[in-house]
């Protein structure tokens, strides 16, 4: 068995932001089909290659925690890196859904009881898969994803011993779509032909599938956890790729990249759905539950915070509390006083990274040079270092080397006024370029394999809680975390120090 269940119908049913979740840590619009994948082979035969940078090296080593050392502060980091969407994206927001899954809490500590499996957690996976909607359905057809726990019909009565007539739960569900007086009485018959979609079944399913799949992984909790949605057999692949054996998946995940551990990451990869991230929202789905039952107003603050934007920007930088630059003098000011750096272009070009000639295009409005639109606080401009230096350092001997082209840094609120005029691309809201703590991307890369490299290092930032990403049509716009300044010293310091 390769899958358990397919993306939630949450997902779907969000239309184009879903899909964009579906794709958007790993592959898709970064990367063709016909793209070169990363290479392969064995942790022995990777070695830094010859041609990699002081400051490469250094950049290596920030995306590089010591997991041993770490484990559980890059678990609390990694939940929430990618705890946006369990906001953004389920039915009603996230204190609606906690309160549907909340009325399911006492049938959820009952099986959990019954399989000695963790409530809090089985929970968790009710937020995450249906939003606690017992009749949740994927798409169309009941062959696929659906129930509480989503759960494939082939998947039911091939490994869950569940007793599924596909064909008159199709027939059901046609009848329930057109809605009418029978109604309530299909619903009930369809849960008796289809078990998934009787919530006290479904989850009895889902408590058999993470007993079998802690006997086949090591008797470990959080990597039968985690092989609820990339299923059983591909994170075992990924396990011996990684070759120490059934590690917990924190070691996995933040233990390989693209040099150290090619194989591994390259099959984390290439399953292009968040697969890698389930053990990561499934904690972030547990701590909106207990936030749900002890501190709803704390949930309520995070999930106005996370729904703002696209990402959570506004949750690392809230506009209550975020200075921002009014006007043009105001950003002249601030780079006199060192609160922002002007984009040092040498230092940027030896670290794999371009300036837009575009870049502040409206000063000439405002009587200001273009420079005055190109700069960054200083966090924010070590983190572009260490993003150019990282990729730059992971493509190795490759050609052509990397290029990535920085699009946008910082504005004032007048320069940002007169841009969302114009553009509809550009938030009418506040925008995080107004606080210097934000940037934007081309989306246009010299190749597959560099696109790649560089969506690795974004998402291992964001699974460090560093950052806040997200796409657009013709950019990737990314906001540094306050953190930055203190994490990327070192790097700017060395990228910036005077050679000889």
């Amino acid at each position: 068995m390769d899958r358990l269940r397919r993306e939630p119908p949450w997902l779907v049913i969000a239309g184009l932001l879903a899909v964009v979740l579906a794709i958007a840590l790993l592959v898709g619009l970064l990367r063709g089909d016909d793209e070169p994948a990363l290479s392969t082979g064995t942790p022995e035969e990777i070695a830094l290659p010859g041609n990699t940078t002081p400051l490469g090296r250094m950049a290596l080593d920030a995306l590089r925690p010591d997991v041993e050392a770490d484990a559980d502060e890059l678990v609390a980091r990694a939940q929430a890196g990618f705890a946006n969407p369990l906001y953004r994206m389920v039915p009603g927001g996230a204190v609606a859904s906690a309160a549907r899954v909340t009325r399911l809490r006492p049938l959820i500590e009952r099986v959990a009881e019954r399989h000695d499996e963790d409530a809090d957690t089985l929970e968790a996976l009710v937020y995450l898969e249906s939003a606690g909607r017992p009749e949740a359905m994927a798409s169309n057809d009941v062959k696929g994803a659906v129930g509480l726990t989503q759960i494939l019909a082939e998947t039911g009565t091939s490994l869950l011993g569940m007793e599924i007539d596909v064909k008159r739960s199709q027939t059901l569900t046609r009848l329930i779509n057109k809605g009418g007086e029978h109604e309530a009485r299909r619903r009930k018959e369809r849960a008796q032909v289809d078990p998934r979609f009787d919530a006290e079944q479904a989850l009895e399913a889902t408590a058999r599938y993470l007993d079998f799949a802690r006997e086949q992984l090591g008797d470990r909790d959080d990597l039968a956890v985690a092989s609820y949605h990339m299923g059983v057999g591909n994170l075992q692949n990924a396990l011996r790729d990684y070759g120490k054996g059934d590690v917990p998946y924190v070691e996995l995940y933040f233990g390989t990249d693209p040099l150290s551990s090619p194989a591994a990451t390259k099959r984390l990869m290439d399953l292009s759905d968040d697969s890698s991230s389930y053990l990561w929202r499934i904690g972030a789905a547990a701590k909106i539950m207990r936030q749900y039952r002890e501190d709803r107003p704390a949930l309520e603050r995070e999930a106005e915070l996370q729904t703002r934007k696209a990402s959570s920007e506004d949750l690392l930088h809230p506009k209550e509390t975020t200075p921002t630059f009014a006007d043009a003098e105001a950003l002249e000011q601030a780079t006199a006083d060192g609160e922002l750096i002007t984009l040092p272009r040498a230092a940027l070009r030896a670290n794999g990274l371009a300036i837009d000639r575009d870049m502040g295009e409206l000063a000439s409005r405002f009587d200001q040079p273009r420079t005055r639109y190109r700069a960054l606080r200083p966090g924010a401009l070590g983190g572009l270092l260490t993003i150019g230096a990282a990729v730059q350092a992971l493509n190795g001997e490759q050609e052509p080397p990397t290029l990535l082209t920085v699009t946008s840094t910082v504005r004032d609120r007048e320069y940002q006024a007169r841009l969302g005029a114009e553009n509809i691309q550009a938030t009418q809201a506040l925008s995080q370029h107004t606080t210097g703590w934000a940037m934007d991307f081309s989306r246009s890369y010299r190749t597959g394999a560099q696109a790649q490299l560089f969506q690795w290092t974004l998402t291992r930032l964001q699974a460090l809680n560093l950052i806040a990403w997200v796409r657009e049509p013709t950019a990737i716009h990314l906001t540094f975390s306050g953190e930055a300044t203190e994490r990327f010293a070192p790097i700017l310091d060395a990228a910036l120090r005077p050679r000889g």
